[in-house]
């Protein structure tokens, strides 16, 4: 029996108890030196990464997302034998995006992509609007509900380069993203979309900006809100029609912020607003692809217990791995004699394993 998007029967030969079965092996263990949430967030985020697979075979892309929009990717396709010019569009394609002010350059998307490549898998790096020096290709701002750019690049992927079986990767507030896509999606994913695999997901927003704002955060709040400042002064100089920084000296927070740029100019009421219609949990239930959430519950500004509510726990196609430790995207663990220290960047990689042999 075929793994399907749509379909109950098709679907029934991987729920949550499969996914977990399957990745159920290979718990996750801290490394004894990393068990502080603080030191697997940030020493995961610092880590050089040798990426030799991803660099040698990048390519630039540009997608148009919207009729004002381009987001830029990189692309690493296993060729045909005898023509490197022609990708083999029948395996399992990754389209992986970011989290909140990274890029394709961040150290999980490198980590994530040379598994993939490893594995024998096609990998998008996608960079979300405006991030990786995009920020000429739209006039608008990214924020956490929107989900077009993903779908439209997930939909040339199968219509100009035949892509068969594409999952959907997202890490932090591009988790929120994918796992909201999915909801939209609902029953009627498209065939090609084959499943779901999230790191670290802010699905709540407002649960993430009251922790962000917690005194032992100071460090990620400074981080993320001189960022989105400065992105938004380069906004400003290309788009001074659209964009003026007068109220960035005001901005001390990334609530601050979203309440003075993202929200208003994505057409939210406010920041209040804007939290409650762009966070993946209102419509989680919805969600019919397979789905594997890696949260931490130890995540140091993005709460785990919103994966706890009914709406997640009782969704039959979402399996959550939720270990006491690992810290934001960090997961730094014992190298195992098969795998490197990346506990969470192996698990995404099984996760797609499985399901590829599924449908076989």
């Amino acid at each position: 029996m075929k793994l399907g998007s749509t379909g109950v029967a098709m679907r029934a030969v991987a729920p949550r108890e499969y996914i977990r079965e399957r990745l159920s092996s290979t718990p996750f263990v801290p490394h004894p030196r990393l068990r502080n949430q603080h030191a697997q967030t940030i020493l995961g985020s610092v880590l050089p990464r040798k990426a030799e697979a991803v660099r040698a075979t990048s390519r630039e892309r540009t997608f148009q997302t919207t009729p004002e929009t381009q987001v830029v990717a990189r692309c690493h396709w296993q060729t045909c034998l005898g023509n490197t010019e022609k990708p083999v569009n029948t395996l399992p394609t990754l389209l992986v995006s970011h989290g909140m002010e990274g890029s394709v350059e961040s150290s999980y998307m490198l980590g994530i992509a040379e598994k993939a490549l490893r594995a024998g898998f096609n990998v998008i790096r996608l960079n979300t609007r405006n991030c990786g020096d995009t920020e000429r290709l739209t006039p608008t701002l990214y924020n956490a509900g929107l989900t077009e750019d993903i779908r439209q690049v997930a939909e040339e992927l199968h219509e100009v380069d035949g892509i068969t079986d594409l999952y959907l990767v997202g890490v932090s507030l591009s988790g929120n993203m994918t796992l909201k896509l999915a909801g939209e999606y609902g029953a009627a994913a498209p065939h090609h979309v084959r499943g779901v695999a999230v790191i670290s997901p802010a699905v709540d927003l407002a649960s993430s900006a009251d922790a962000l704002e917690k005194g032992s955060n100071w460090v990620y709040q400074r981080r993320f809100t001189n960022s989105l400042k400065r992105r938004l002064k380069r906004k400003a100089e290309l788009f001074p029609e659209l964009f003026s920084a007068e109220k960035l000296a005001e901005v001390k927070s990334v609530r601050q912020f979203d309440d003075a740029y993202t929200a208003t100019h994505a057409g939210y009421l406010d920041s209040q607003d804007y939290y409650h219609r762009a966070s993946a949990l209102r419509i989680i239930d919805k969600v019919k692809l397979p789905t594997l959430v890696i949260h931490a519950q130890d995540d140091p500004f993005i709460p785990h217990e919103p994966l706890l509510a009914p709406e997640v726990t009782d969704n039959p196609s979402i399996a959550v791995l939720l270990p006491e430790r690992g810290g934001h995207v960090g997961f730094l663990g014992e190298p195992r004699p098969d795998e490197d220290n990346r506990w969470a960047e192996n698990r995404i990689i099984d996760f797609v394993k499985a399901m590829h042999a599924t449908r076989r």
